[in-house]
């Protein structure tokens, strides 16, 4: 655990909650903490989970973006329909870094953007003969698709189109699975629900219906789960698991085929890397498969250790030597990084916001480095992510739950973190008031930053963010 934050974040906290009507002072106040490691009672429990307060600017995204932005869109093999307006397909496509091995249009679709493309007429007269149509058109186009999804904009669920019947004939008429998923953007309170929405649609509609890719099983199979490929972070991942003398039968769903996505149901373990968007799945395979899961955190080389020695133990004793040795090989090269970097960047603050699990697990990876996270938070967790970040953070360090834009700028004011790690809404922001800062959603275009292969990269970037002398030529910067 990194050094006690001198700090009376309570005191902050009101002082920025006092510009705010009483009432709405009232409520954010339940969803702004001071940390306390050791507390396990119902006063340190941060409110979550629910509504963002309507006038007020969030960072949220919708369940479409949850499921067509998240959890499908990365299956490389499949044609995701935007099924609605052009624009909200539009924003998915761009938006995410999900590197998949293959040839775009022919065998790989995740950088292309299919839209059904609502106009006035489908919303009065229903879109279910103009989707069956894009459906067949996508199969004679790309013959090579292993199957469709049809991810639902708001549009479709407020006229009533039946996806799940177009769904149904368009499999029986084209011979590949076409799967319906009900992520209408309205429904829920933010792309959490899209998560859930996702998984459940996978569970239903590929679980015991579409045939996995695995020949034959052995005692070493496992799953990574939740890792989209960021930047290469499931490449890096599975270089190691691998080294250790397990398979990594699937990698779901970076650079991930339906067939591997069909294979959840073999593994001897299952690998969970966001939390958040697929533990739904993870869940229903050890309940319904008896098949264990193990959360784990491959940022910066401390976490690596511990959860290369947790996923060990899941196996026998060659799996623990061939860690070990693992270990040994690599952490040479991971001292070399922190001495490098560690006495450019001791003692330097860091506020964090962002999604999934980076504001806890990258915490780890910023301490190898001498760093302190002095505020973090989530867009949209859930009360167990929070439980799970309260242990990784300093006493007195700032958690905050969907704050507003105003909130975030007024404790960056007050916290004057020396960089900050957050999503693109909020990066030319902390430009204009003169603070370093990392793009932490997509590693601002960077990356990988997990495992051996990232570390390194990630050192470099930090130092980079924080030492570049261009911050000082900025007027105005407050100190």
């Amino acid at each position: 655990m990194s050094k006690i934050i001198g700090l009376d974040t309570n005191k902050l906290i009101d002082d920025v909650l006092k510009a705010y009507p009483e009432k709405t002072a009232k409520e954010r106040r339940k969803h702004l903490l001071q940390n306390d490691p050791e507390c396990t009672s119902s006063t340190c429990q941060l409110k979550s989970n629910v509504k963002s307060r309507p006038g007020v600017m969030t960072s949220r995204g919708c369940a479409y973006a949850g499921s067509k932005g998240v959890v499908w869109g990365p299956i490389k093999d499949m044609v995701h329909i935007s099924h609605g307006p052009v624009g909200c397909g539009q924003y998915s496509w761009w938006s995410r870094r999900n590197y998949a091995v293959g040839i775009t249009g022919i065998n790989s679709f995740v950088a292309m953007h299919i839209t059904s493309d609502f106009q006035e007429n489908d919303i009065v007269f229903g879109g279910d003969k103009k989707l069956e149509q894009l459906i067949r058109e996508i199969k004679e186009m790309f013959p090579l698709a292993k199957g469709i999804t049809i991810q639902c904009e708001c549009p479709v669920g407020l006229i009533g189109d039946d996806i799940e019947s177009v769904a149904r004939n368009m499999t029986k008429e084209l011979g590949i699975p076409v799967i319906p998923v009900r992520c209408e953007g309205f429904r829920g309170i933010s792309q959490s629900l899209g998560h859930h929405i996702a998984n459940d649609s996978i569970r239903d509609w590929v679980l015991g219906k579409v045939k996995g890719s695995l020949k034959k099983s052995t005692s070493y199979d496992v799953i990574i789960l939740g890792d989209y490929n960021i930047g290469g972070e499931a490449w890096s991942s599975r270089k190691i698991l691998e080294e250790m003398g397990l398979r990594v039968i699937a990698q779901i769903p970076g650079d991930c085929t339906l067939g591997e996505l069909a294979n959840l149901p073999k593994p001897r373990l299952i690998l969970v890397h966001c939390y958040r968007s697929t533990n739904y799945l993870a869940r229903y395979l050890e309940e319904t498969y008896d098949i264990p899961w193990l959360e784990y955190n491959f940022f910066g080389p401390t976490k690596i250790y511990e959860s290369i020695r947790k996923i060990a133990q899941k196996f026998d004793e060659k799996i623990i030597e061939r860690g070990e040795k693992v270990i040994e090989k690599y952490k040479p090269i991971m001292d070399a990084v922190i001495e490098k970097y560690r006495p450019r960047l001791e003692g330097k603050r860091v506020m964090l916001y962002v999604g999934g699990l980076r504001p806890r697990h990258i915490v780890g990876a910023y301490e190898d480095l001498g760093m302190v996270v002095v505020a973090t938070g989530y867009e949209f967790a859930h009360r167990d992510d929070y439980e799970r970040t309260y242990k990784e953070l300093p006493k007195n360090a700032l958690i905050y739950d969907d704050p507003s834009h105003y909130e975030l700028e007024k404790f960056a004011e007050a916290l004057k973190p020396d960089l900050v790690g957050s999503g693109i809404k909020e990066k030319y922001v902390y430009h204009k008031m003169g603070m370093p800062f990392r793009q932490m959603h997509s590693w601002d275009y960077s990356g990988p930053y997990h495992g051996f292969d990232g570390f390194p990269v990630f050192a470099r970037d930090m130092d980079m963010a924080v030492n570049n002398p261009s911050w000082k030529l900025i007027k105005g910067r407050k100190k």
